[in-house]
């Protein structure tokens, strides 16, 4: 365990505290490496289904009806998502093994997850496919709240930036990747959702033993549920930074999730793409632009934010030219113009992915208890996924009759983002 340098955050009790200080020794390229392969075997498995392969998958099992499938299906995930966020977090901050106290919850939570997509891909009913999404969000997000708590314990804050933007890279190039799996086996769905389940299995076990794993050497508090239960809530008066870096994850991931949810369906009722494949690979090459474009906007931000010192003008800017892209969408009517709304959206996100996770560290109300803190700002990522299916098929409904009123549906995703923007101005803790 690495001993806090003079003015690192201390414990505020020694009985409470419920993982080791903030590390203060700098990673070297071997944990860059792991962490990029952990995120992205992840996110290769996770954001698939989200982007293509569910809509796939429901198209197949009641064709026309697909958008009231997804649109009841994904929220059904995400409120498990948003369950296990923060319980995830905070168990894996309380574990004790020989093999550390994330590992655990890394290996165990990505193989449950990879039986789940399983289960997805032979489901036979609606109701199998609720059921096997629901325990494939509980089990990745086990995963997720470990592998995000394993980087606040690994990475110091003058790292932060560059790490930050290395999970960005690796989170949308498996995006991308899921993407074209689904181009290459848009008629196999058994291997569209089962192959990114093994390859996650595979590159969360290198994170996991790469990565440090301490254990703390001081007391824990007594466990009990009601303790667990009551740590999830942070005081927003006491802590405004992070109430206010949790406002703005939240709505811009709700932006986000309103428009990628019916992407697929997007391109073939508002642009009139009505063959499956065509629109697939229409999708999967806008998804292309939308990486370029964010891995150069990532690469540099996250670079420019630890040499400047600055997060906020990052995050907030970001978010407001994603709100840009979102309204670009609600007008586009050829394939092109879609092309372009994504190369806005990517190089905005690129720049709001890479430099997003440095502030939320940088704001945690106990820097030494990370995996509960962030299990919490986690609730910000799952919780717009249970909602946005539900928001976005309200106004898609809105004035038509066949649910396809995508102009309104993009206008309220960018306004969403742009209040996201806004809520970032008053944080006060970080520039």
């Amino acid at each position: 365990m690495s001993t806090p340098e003079p003015g690192s955050p201390a414990l505020l009790n020694p009985e409470e505290g419920i993982t080791q200080p903030v590390s203060t020794v700098k990673v070297g390229i071997g944990y860059q490496v792991a962490l990029f392969l952990g995120q992205f075997g992840l996110f290769v498995a996770l954001m698939a289904p989200v982007y293509v392969s569910m809509q796939l998958k429901a198209q197949a099992l009641v064709g026309d009806d697909a958008a009231n499938v997804i649109g009841s299906v994904l929220p059904i995930g995400a409120f498990g998502a948003l369950i296990m966020n923060p319980l995830a977090g905070a168990l894996s901050d309380r574990t004790r093994t020989r093999w550390g106290r994330r590992r655990p919850w890394l290996l165990g939570g990505v193989v449950v997850f990879a039986i789940a997509l399983a289960w997805i891909a032979y489901a036979p009913d609606v109701l199998n496919l609720t059921l096997g999404w629901l325990l494939a969000q509980l089990a990745a997000n086990a995963t997720l709240a470990t592998l995000l708590a394993s980087f606040a314990d690994n990475v110091p804050q003058l790292q932060r930036g560059r790490s930050s933007s290395i999970i960005a890279l690796a989170q949308n190039i498996a995006v991308l990747a899921g993407t074209y799996l689904s181009v290459f086996f848009v008629a196999n769905l058994p291997v569209l959702f089962i192959a990114p389940g093994i390859l996650a299995i595979v590159l969360i076990a290198v994170y996991a033993v790469v990565a440090r794993d301490d254990l703390p050497t001081y007391r824990l508090k007594r466990f009990t549920w009601l303790n667990l239960i009551s740590s999830f809530w942070t005081n927003p008066i006491k802590n405004p930074d992070f109430a206010f870096a949790w406002w703005s994850r939240f709505l811009i991931i709700l932006a986000t999730f309103m428009f990628t949810t019916y992407r697929l369906l997007y391109m073939q009722e508002h642009l009139g793409i009505a063959d499956a494949k065509a629109a697939t690979e229409a999708v999967a090459f806008g998804v292309l632009l939308y990486t370029v474009a964010l891995l150069v906007s990532a690469a540099l931000s996250g670079w420019a934010s630890d040499k400047i010192g600055r997060r906020k003008v990052f995050v907030g800017g970001s978010t407001a030219l994603f709100a840009v892209g979102l309204v670009i969408l609600a007008h586009a009517d050829t394939v092109t113009g879609f092309y372009v709304a994504e190369v806005v959206m990517g190089f905005a996100y690129g720049i709001y992915s890479a430099i997003d996770t440095a502030l939320v560290v940088d704001v945690l109300p106990n820097a030494d208890r990370p995996g509960k803190d962030l299990g919490v700002i986690n609730i910000a990522n799952a919780l717009p996924q249970s909602l946005a299916p539900a928001i976005s098929l309200f106004f898609l409904k809105i004035g038509s009759d066949h649910a396809d009123n995508y102009e309104l549906m993009c206008w309220a995703a960018g306004i969403v983002a742009l209040v996201g923007a806004l809520v970032v101005i008053p944080i006060k803790r970080v520039r």
